[in-house]
Order: structure tokens, then sequence, then C-alpha cells
């Protein structure tokens, strides 16, 4: 009953398990965090940063299995088809002196049998090897911090950009309704005399023009879903729906410049990891002076024989087995190595000295950076206020102009001037809104601060 009921836990947890996974393969709308947490999934750059950090799990693993005991079996089994001749001084058997007599010893058969274990008792490039295997797990943690701050700020952007180009299309179709408007007004007042065709074809003119924006609009939008879908590792050709809007009436607040803190910038982490390998590589040369130790040991049996066979007989020596047991101790002493190792100290000194020097300098560029990104934020907070106000009096002044021209006291040429200024502040602010909000992902990114 107990089995039974196991299966069936197993079951219903595989089944809501593919179910959670079909869902999320079939999914087509997306916020910003949710096409984020996708292209986590998702995005191959990303999925190889992970595999990397997997990748440097193993080969950690593989190092300190080195300082582990290494055993081994083998079966060593040698037919000879001619057994060795060995010489003996024929004055053994009474022949003259400085004569030998060729003399055949051994059987046909020799198998030998038996396992052989070694274990390393002092080597120092063991040593640095397993404490540059833990640093560079940490380098490959890091390269996945910064894969995902790069990821994240990507998708943003592209997300962004689909905002805007949707909002834009969205001001192009009030703005065409709007000249639609003002255009069959003056038409129907050409038409019984009132105005010029000179003012119907100006408005026209207008309206085709930003009909054909729209048209360059609509494919825009497919252009920057595509390159979303790309940067989310989602398939191209499925369908995707955003189901943020653009935040355009938020209440974006300047940013308080202060100094960073570098250390937070995964690219000076990886340098700094980086230093440490040089450092512990430095040390493991150094340290390659000292002599080596380790310790074996080995316990076997033999059996030869003149004829084929593995099996045991009492009274005959040539169907037994012999043991063969020893232990050791190998100490290898670097004695003089033609200087070759004294150079690679003096190399790796330099390379080591290098790294801190682009430490310092990616110190003072990460400063120059986020400097750089926050006045370029500020600057577009500034901007989007001022296009917003701007935007608000072309509005007016638009209304103003289609009064005047339905009271037949204006001028289908302010209605033309209005609404061109109306569309280029409309366009403007977006254009505003959305440097603020890359600004604002690039100033994170140079603090360090995008993701956690």
């Amino acid at each position: 009953m107990k089995r039974f009921k196991a299966l069936t836990l197993i079951i219903s947890l595989t089944l809501l398990l593919n179910q959670t996974q079909a869902q999320e393969t079939n999914k087509t709308n997306f916020s910003l965090q949710e096409a984020i947490d996708y292209s986590l999934k998702h995005s191959p750059n990303y999925l190889n940063a992970e595999l990397d950090l997997k990748s440097a799990d193993y080969q950690r693993k593989e190092i300190t299995g080195l300082g582990l005991p290494q055993i081994n079996g083998s079966i060593d089994f040698k037919d000879y088809l001619d057994i060795p001749t060995s010489l003996l001084p024929a004055l053994i058997f009474g022949g003259p002196e400085g004569t030998f007599i060729p003399v055949k010893f051994g059987t046909k058969y020799n198998t030998t049998a038996g396992f052989s274990a070694s274990q390393l008792i002092f080597n120092s490039d063991y040593i640095f090897g397993v404490k540059a295997s833990k640093e560079f797990m940490k380098l490959s943690r890091i390269n996945v911090t910064r894969s995902k701050a790069d990821l994240y700020a990507e998708v943003s952007k592209a997300y962004y950009t689909a905002l805007i180009n949707k909002e834009l299309l969205k001001l192009l179709d009030a703005n065409i309704t709007l000249l639609k408007k003002s255009y069959d007004d003056t038409k129907a007042a050409n038409e019984q005399g009132f105005v010029e065709l000179i003012d119907v074809e100006r408005l026209e003119v207008q309206y085709n023009n930003l009909l054909a924006e729209k048209t360059k609009t609509e494919k825009l939008i497919e252009v920057s879903v595509a390159l979303l879908k790309f940067q989310m590792g989602y398939n191209i050709a499925d369908p995707l729906t955003m189901t943020d809007s653009l935040n355009v009436s938020g209440d974006f607040q300047e940013l308080s410049l202060s100094k960073i803190d570098v250390n937070q910038r995964p690219e000076y982490q990886l340098l700094q990891s980086q230093q440490a390998l040089f450092d512990l590589d430095l040390k493991r040369l150094k340290w390659g002076y000292l002599p080596t130790l380790a310790a074996y040991g080995s316990y076997q049996f033999n059996t030869q024989r003149n004829e084929f066979g593995l099996g045991v007989s009492k009274g005959d020596a040539t169907k037994q087995w012999y043991k063969i047991a020893l232990v050791g101790l190998t100490l290898n002493v670097n004695i003089f190595d033609g200087l070759q190792r004294n150079y690679k100290i003096q190399q790796s000194k330099i390379t080591s000295t290098k790294n801190q020097n682009t430490l310092r300098n990616i110190q003072l560029a990460a400063e120059v950076e986020a400097t750089a990104s926050g006045t370029q934020y500020n600057n577009a907070l500034l901007s989007l206020n001022n296009q917003k106000r701007n935007m608000v009096l072309a509005q007016h002044v638009f209304e103003v102009a289609q009064k005047k021209s339905t009271s037949g006291v204006g001028s289908n040429i302010e209605i033309l001037i209005a609404q061109t200024t109306l569309k280029e502040t409309q366009t403007n602010y977006l254009g505003a809104v959305y440097d603020m909000m890359v600004s604002k992902i690039n100033y994170q990114k140079a603090l360090g601060t995008l993701v956690k």
C-alpha cells in the first residue's frame, strides 16, 4: 500500500512538472520582469555562463581527486613464443674459463594479477592547484553575475524600445484622427466655396505623410519585438505580447551622484579574482623548489607454467600462485633546472603587476562611467520635463488652431504648423522617456547594483 501511494505521488509530481513546463513553453504574454525571468532560462549566452560554472566545479573536484589514494588493478598475461636465453659462465659446469653456455630459464606462460595504490604526501603544485580551483570557482560565479547583469540590461532596453514604438504608434493614430477631422471639415468647406482647394491639398499631403509614418512605425515595432525575442532566447516565429505599458506619467526623481563602490562591479571582481589566481601561481612557482613525496604499494600474485591454465595443484611448483608485496616512498628533489623556474617566476611577477595596473585603470574608468551615466540620466530627466511641458503647450496650440479654423477666423496653415509641432513634441517626449530609462539602467549597471 505504501509503495502504491509513493508511486501515485511520483506520477502526480511528474504530471505537475510537465504541465508547468508546457505552460512556460506556450507562454506568449510577458511583463518586463517575466521577460527577464524567461531569458535567464533560455538565453544561450547566459546558459553557457552557468555551464561554465558547472564545468569549473567539476574541474575543482578533479584536482581535489589527485590528492586522494590512487588504486589500480591489473592482470598481465605473457605467452613466451620463444623463452628468453641467458648466458651462464661455462666454468660452473666444468667448462673452460671465459666461455659461456646459453641456457633458457623460465616457463612458456607467465601471469601476474594484483593491485597497486599510491598516495601523494606532499606536492606544492597540488596544494596551490586546489587553492586555484576554488578561486576559479569564484571567478566563474562572478562571470555568471556579470552575464546576468548584461542580460537584464539588454532585455530591458529591447522591451523599452518596443514599448516606445508602440506608444509612438498610438500617438500617430491620435494625430491621424485629428488631422482627418480637419481634412474632412476643410474639404467640406471647399465644396461649399468657403476655402481654397490648396488648403485641402496641404492637409491631404500631411495626412498621407502621417499614414506613411504609421506604416514605418508598424514595421519598426516588428523589428524591435524580434530583437526582444532574440535577447530573451525566444523563438522568433512565435507570437509575443508585452503586458507592461509605458509609464510616461511616472514620478521620476533626479539621481544624487555619489562616489561609487567599485568593488560591486562584476568586471572589477573578475580582475580581483584573476589577481588572486596570479598571486597563487607566483607562490606555486616559488614553492616548486621544494621536494615532492609520494607513497606507493603493490600486492600481486604470480604464476609460471609450461601449460596454459590458471588452476592450483599441490606438489607442482608450476601450478602455484606466488605472492609479491611491496611498499615504498618516492622523493623527488629539484637540484638544477637551468634556471627555468626562476625565469617563470619573473614572468609571473610581470603578469601580476600588469593585472594590478588594469585593476587601477578599471577603477578610474568605473568612476567616470558612473558619473557620466548618472549625468546622462539627470539630463534626460530635465529633457523629459521640458518636453512634457512642450507637448502640453503644443496640444493647446493645436486645439486653438482647430477652433479658430472652425470659427472661420483661422487658416489651415496654422493647423498644419500646429499639428507638425505637436507630433514633433510628442516624439521628442517619448525619446526623452526612453533616454531616461536607458540611462538609469546604465547608471545602475555602472554602480554594480543592477542585479544581485
